[in-house]
């Protein structure tokens, strides 16, 4: 066991992210959740009252920005940005942030924010243990995308394919076509690289939802879907394995 705890506060004002953080912390032995809150008025209050190491919190907050609530405080814990906004980026680590986790956030990419934390000196004996970590298991892995003012929550085994529209990506589903903003490049780095592969500037697939493919052009169920040059390669030897 860890001789020292990071000592962690969860701020998000959606109820789904807290959760998803709530969980992925739990999932880590080295960290321990002190307190959840869903302003900035909240968390201040709660800073004053008790000592936190790390401070995850969301930046497009009602009232007061994330980025706005650190500058507020005089001694802030270290921070990592949770957001579904990229342009907020810059400013955060400007403000000296140890990471900008990109929402949806999986769960690789938020142990590999941690780690930056025990790297630093204060916690460089504390060890990431994650012997309770989520399960990428095909029927319990799930991502979560904002989408009407709320957080929608999708099965990764339901996702067909995920189409790039600028500022924006398209999630289709067996049931269901999400519309959420983000880039499919940060899209593409929170998914498992086993299961979804790109193919296109535009386009990431499900591996295991592909019914036929040529040299130029792969079916997901009757969609017709290009293979760039970039790509074509990488997805031919990976489709190999699948037959």
């Amino acid at each position: 066991m860890p001789d020292k705890k990071i000592i962690c506060l969860a701020v998000d004002d959606e109820p789904p992210a807290l959760d998803v953080l709530k969980k992925y912390i739990a999932s880590v032995q080295s960290l321990e959740l002190a307190n959840t809150c869903v302003d900035a008025v909240e968390t201040i209050n709660f800073l004053q009252q008790h000592p936190v190491d790390l401070m995850f919190l969301d930046i497009k907050m009602p009232e007061l920005l994330g980025t706005d609530l650190v500058r507020t405080l005089k001694n802030p814990p270290k921070v990592i940005f949770t957001t579904a906004y990229r342009k907020y980026a810059l400013e955060g680590f400007e403000l000296d942030a140890v990471d900008y986790l990109l929402k949806p956030i999986s769960f690789d990419r938020f142990l590999k924010a941690v780690n930056k934390v025990m790297q630093t000196s204060l916690h460089t004996n504390i060890p990431i243990i994650t012997e309770n970590a989520p399960k990428k298991e095909a029927g319990d892995s799930s991502i979560y995308f904002r989408s009407d003012r709320k957080m929608m929550k999708v099965h990764l085994e339901d996702i067909l394919y995920i189409e790039s529209l600028k500022d924006y990506i398209k999630v289709v589903t067996i049931a269901q076509t999400i519309i959420t903003k983000q880039s499919i490049s940060a899209m593409e780095e929170n998914l498992p690289k086993e299961k979804f592969i790109r193919i296109h500037r535009s386009f990431i697939i499900s591996l295991n939802k592909v019914e036929s493919y040529t040299h130029d052009l792969i079916w997901i169920g009757k969609t017709e879907l290009p293979v760039s040059r970039m790509y074509r390669h990488a997805l031919e030897q990976v489709l190999k394995q699948y037959r």
